[in-house]
């Protein structure tokens, strides 16, 4: 069975070098050094230009957690609308209750709005922030969810492995199951074999460097390891070539 990667990019380049190393898939932000916030219309746009696969996009109003003020929902409701309107072909969202339960009247809300308009509605990492694996794919099943990303409620898909096991074995083929949080080539494998996932998500991060970022005086740098991160071709290509050897 083929294996299909989704690529967590943050930028129109990004999308390129997405698509240019064979990923089936393109989740589009801006800002993923703060776990990723709503990109631009003119990314998504900009993006839509230059690639054929499909691109989901962000739905994130700020950094940290989960559980939104009325303001916020309600600006998050006009991104989706925009984004929609300018051809996204999913939403990407993840709404929690203060107590870490999905938050199940916002979450059907944007699901009812991505599948009037044709397109897959995606809950987020939100979803390792719960306490209740089971609960919590129960409610999103409930509310009609398309696909979850999840790394088995731990801080990366290797650790979550049982917790993602289970979640395939028993829900699967009510909700796809995408994996993500630290997949790399090297644990790829184990992952795949334990979890019998079908899906993976990664951002194959790399840094790159601007020579106007710092200087003795002042700074824009926001890492030691470079200036920006942006997707590693070759990390990507090293990737799909463990994969294609998988599959023969």
């Amino acid at each position: 069975m083929k294996i299909k990667v989704e690529v967590c990019a943050g930028s129109v380049q990004d999308c390129i070098t997405a698509q240019a190393q064979g990923a089936d898939r393109i989740e589009l932000n801006n800002a993923l050094f703060l776990g990723g916030l709503t990109p631009s219309v003119a990314t998504l746009t900009e993006a839509k230009k230059h690639v054929a696969i499909p691109i989901i996009t962000m739905v994130r109003a700020r950094a940290g957690g989960f559980h939104y003020t009325d303001v916020e929902m309600k600006t998050m409701f006009e991104d989706a609308k925009i984004l929609i309107e300018y051809g996204t072909d999913g939403i990407v969202f993840g709404f929690l209750n203060a107590d870490n339960t999905i938050d199940e009247i916002w979450t059907k809300v944007f699901v009812d709005l991505a599948h009037e308009h044709g397109i897959e509605a995606i809950y987020h990492r939100a979803f390792d922030r719960t306490s209740d694996a089971q609960a919590a794919i129960e409610a999103l099943i409930r509310c009609g969810v398309d696909r979850v990303l999840t790394s088995g409620l731990e801080t990366t898909a290797d650790k979550g492995i049982p917790t993602l096991k289970m979640l395939q074995k028993n829900y699967g083929t009510q909700i796809e199951i995408c994996v993500g949080a630290g997949v790399n080539e090297e644990n790829i494998n184990e992952i795949l074999d334990e979890t019998k996932a079908t899906q993976v998500h990664s951002s194959f991060k790399g840094w790159f460097s601007d020579p106007t970022t710092s200087s003795s005086k002042v700074s824009y740098r926001y890492d030691q390891s470079g200036d920006y991160e942006g997707v590693d071709a070759k990390k990507l290509q090293t990737f799909m070539e463990v994969l294609m050897k998988r599959e023969g």
